[in-house]
């Protein structure tokens, strides 16, 4: 890694059934263990399963809207001052803000009770979409927390 001089980021080849850059970093984000057509089939899967449960909506536009609504806006660090630790509230870069979106709705997905990866998948992104679950949970506790701690951010670093 150079010291001085900012790496470009590699391009991302968009996914080829929504031609979607969004779509090709979540199945990018689902993949374990380098097995890409398996991502690829969960993640195609359950947006076939949206399409089903949602004719009146385009599958893409739920995917999309339920990412926007599962993104943070604010988060707290630790910060260290003067053998007290606070909670300081920080915002979160736009990258880093996709990346939680994607880790949790995985992760909350993973832990769902559905039979299939791709039927947990779908249940999770529509929950996203209807600013319910567990991922919008998780998303007002870090809001809540970072509101509570906002006396603190004069420590922001």
């Amino acid at each position: 890694m150079p010291r001085r001089r900012e790496v470009p980021k590699r391009p991302l080849l968009p996914d080829p059934k929504y031609k979607s850059q969004l779509v090709a970093k979540f199945i990018n984000t689902v993949m374990r263990w380098g097995k890409k057509s398996v991502a690829e089939s969960i993640v195609y899967g359950a947006l076939g399963i949206i399409a089903e449960r949602m004719p009146n909506e385009s599958e893409l536009r739920v995917f999309e809207t339920a990412l926007e609504n599962a993104k943070p806006l604010l988060q707290v660090k630790s910060r260290r001052v003067g053998g007290a630790t606070y909670q300081v509230p920080v915002e979160i870069a736009p990258a880093n803000r996709t990346a939680l979106a994607f880790r949790w709705v995985i992760g909350f997905s993973r832990g769902r009770s559905e039979k299939t990866m791709a039927e947990r998948l779908a249940g999770e992104l529509m929950d996203c979409y209807n600013n319910q679950g567990a991922t919008i949970k998780r998303k007002d506790d870090t809001h809540r927390m970072a509101e509570a701690n906002k006396a603190f951010a004069h420590l922001r670093f």
